[in-house]
């Protein structure tokens, strides 16, 4: 039998001692993510951290493992690690050390690159999304180790361009196939969770088309008295071609290629999981004074972000700073298109008629172009067997006091998707340290310490209980 306590206090003492030492050293290196930093390879940054992630899991000293850095021509490097078990059985653990750009808004003191440890938080990017990942995977190996627990051969993959919509994985995937085999349990530690108080197993995840919209109406910027009222706007036929995508009332995207059926199973998780965490579905989100999300209804705010399309605007160009902005009525505007998609829509058929929506018929003969540079298509997850279901819970409550919870993230991770494909047949544990306020992707982006010191030991928990379920 595993022991509760021994473990929770060998998982607590080696993240205080050797990985958060890791992880702060990590925050401070600037690896944006390949499509944020197209130099990478000279810039270098990526390499170190790769080094740094390679020398700390060495120093580990897991009996057996082979680990070695992949490197495929032109992509991004991947770590692969091979432990083996008492089981010929394969559990497939997963993470990223890639990260997002800097982003501003940063509050005094914190920043991307610059690690602040206040009370129970460690500030700085990548730290939660997902740097943790593969300090979590060999700690809760260890930890199980220490008592001399059995489990299966564990494969640890973690790639260097998620951020990016992993690209390069397919090709890693692909190229170590037969080293890799069937893995039978998937633990993917990049996703979120409701609160900090117990275990959250992702079911869902959404899809994502990106891409630049450029609407240009003028060969260049004239006078706006002389023109306005007889040249229309490139801003106002951005707004209604955006008008042909959502209501802007509403958010509501009607079109069917951007839609898809609720399973009943999901509806119930989400009502379950509304349940407890109430208005905390939408107090998480930094509101300005007298905000509201768009409904009131939790339920229907965690369908709206997990298995509903959602349009954001992410970015824009042509936009003179309002300091420098004269009587100018512009040439032209571009902007960034980020639709998210529900898990179980065709994400290439979905562009195509994104594309087609925003490009056909333009108003006033404008010169409309959409350039899809992301498309994903999301992952739904497979019924759990009920050992799994077990153990997450017994886990959770373990380790947290309360019972797991099982709800869909608005978030993509390409990487699900694929390997739903590729194992068919296989069970998936998705959960992660991403919780109110951490705020992956924005400013202050902070990484919640003692939850990923309970989620570590909720990891080791499950591994052996994969293995006591095979015998």
């Amino acid at each position: 039998m595993l022991d509760c306590k021994q473990l929770q206090d060998f998982c607590s003492s080696h993240w205080e001692n050797s990985a958060i030492p890791e992880l702060i050293n990590y925050i401070r290196v600037p690896n944006k993510s390949p499509l944020f930093d197209p130099q990478w390879q000279d810039n270098g940054h990526m390499d170190a951290v790769v080094t740094q992630f390679e020398n700390w899991c060495r120093k580990q000293a897991i009996p057996g493992m082979q680990l070695e850095v992949v490197r495929l021509d032109n992509r991004t490097p991947l770590i692969f690690m091979d432990i083996p078990g008492q089981a010929g059985e394969t559990i497939l653990l997963y993470g990223h050390l890639d990260k997002q750009p800097e982003m501003t808004g940063w509050r005094e003191g914190l920043g991307p690159w610059t690690p602040v440890q206040e009370d129970d938080k460690l500030y700085g990017r990548g730290g939660a999304d997902d740097g943790y990942a593969t300090f979590a995977v060999l700690t809760a190996l260890l930890g199980l180790q220490q008592q001399g627990m059995p489990h299966a051969r564990c494969v640890v993959l973690i790639e260097a361009c998620e951020e990016s919509g992993s690209p390069d994985l397919p090709y890693y995937i692909d190229a170590l196939q037969e080293r890799i085999g069937r893995p039978d349990l998937v633990i993917c530690l990049d996703s979120g969770c409701g609160n900090y108080d117990q275990l959250w197993c992702t079911t869902s995840l959404r899809g994502l088309i990106g891409g630049d919209l450029t609407i240009k109406i003028l060969e260049e910027g004239v006078h706006s008295g002389d023109a306005s009222g007889i040249v229309p706007s490139s801003f106002r036929v951005l707004r209604e071609l955006l008008d042909r995508i959502d209501d802007c009332k509403s958010g509501w995207i009607s079109t069917t290629e951007f839609n898809a059926e609720i399973p009943e199973k999901r509806l119930e998780q989400a009502k379950l999981a509304s349940s407890v965490l109430g208005d905390t579905v939408y107090a998480r989100f930094p509101f300005t004074p007298g905000a509201r999300p768009v409904v009131d209804d939790p339920t229907e705010l965690i369908l709206n972000r997990t298995w509903r399309p959602a349009l954001s605007i992410t970015g824009a160009d042509g936009l003179p700073p309002i300091a420098n902005a004269g009587n100018v009525l512009r040439a032209e505007t571009s902007v960034k298109v980020s639709l998210r998609l529900p898990p179980l829509t065709d994400a290439e058929r979905a562009t195509k008629k994104l594309k087609q929506l925003l490009e056909e018929s333009p108003p006033y003969g404008a010169s409309v172009t959409f350039t899809p540079d992301w498309s994903s298509c999301g992952w739904h997850a497979p019924e759990m067997e009920p050992w799994l279901e077990r153990a997450v819970d017994q886990a959770s409550q373990n380790y947290f006091g309360k019972h797991a919870v099982h709800m869909g993230e608005g978030g993509s991770i390409p990487f699900m998707g694929m390997l739903g494909e590729k194992f068919p047949n296989a069970q998936f544990l998705i959960t992660g340290v991403l919780g109110p306020h951490s705020n992956a992707h924005g400013p202050n982006e902070f990484l919640h310490i003692p939850t990923v010191k309970k989620l570590t030991c909720c990891v080791a928990e499950v591994i052996a209980a994969h293995y006591a379920n095979l015998r």
